[in-house]
């Protein structure tokens, strides 16, 4: 199984960056990894979110070919402790013979299409963080299930 991050927008704080660097590095020891950023989509402000979340649409489902198990990172999504996050992930290794993607979607969430294709929702917290800390924090959250799973002394109960 391979494991993708799908991600509107820019990184634009190079400290943030560096972390999210770290980890996208150290993920490939646990699974298959990749990264993709999409460029942020512009629409004038006349075109309204829901004009953005079409297009927005249309290019995660450029990322997502049949087969794949799609996860939204959405605040409406169930949350989970890191340890439940790497049993998910641990059994999607065995069950899936594609990738399992994971979205992290643009200022106004995502369109009703991703919404349907979408396999499964996942929040990170009740909160709303700005994309560049929603990808931050995904990407530990990955690096720490993958420490789980082989139970190495990264994380503690």
């Amino acid at each position: 199984m391979k494991i993708k991050l799908a991600c509107i927008g820019a990184i634009r704080d190079a400290e943030v960056e560096k972390l999210i660097s770290q980890y996208t590095k150290k993920i490939p020891f646990y699974w298959p990894f990749s990264l993709v950023a999409i460029p942020d989509v512009r629409t004038p402000k006349s075109a309204g979110p829901a004009k953005q979340k079409e297009l927005e649409g249309q290019k995660f489902m450029a990322e997502i070919v049949p087969g794949d198990f799609v996860v939204l990172l959405d605040e409406r999504g169930k949350e989970l402790t890191s340890r439940a996050f790497s049993e998910f992930i641990e059994r999607k290794a065995v069950e899936l013979p594609k990738s399992l993607v994971f979205l992290i979607g643009g200022p106004y969430g995502f369109s009703e299409e991703i919404y349907r294709r979408a396999d499964s929702m996942l929040s990170l917290s009740k909160m709303t963080f700005p994309h560049e800390l929603a990808r931050l924090f995904f990407v530990e959250q990955l690096y720490r299930a993958g420490t789980i799973m082989r139970g190495e002394p990264y994380h503690h109960d």
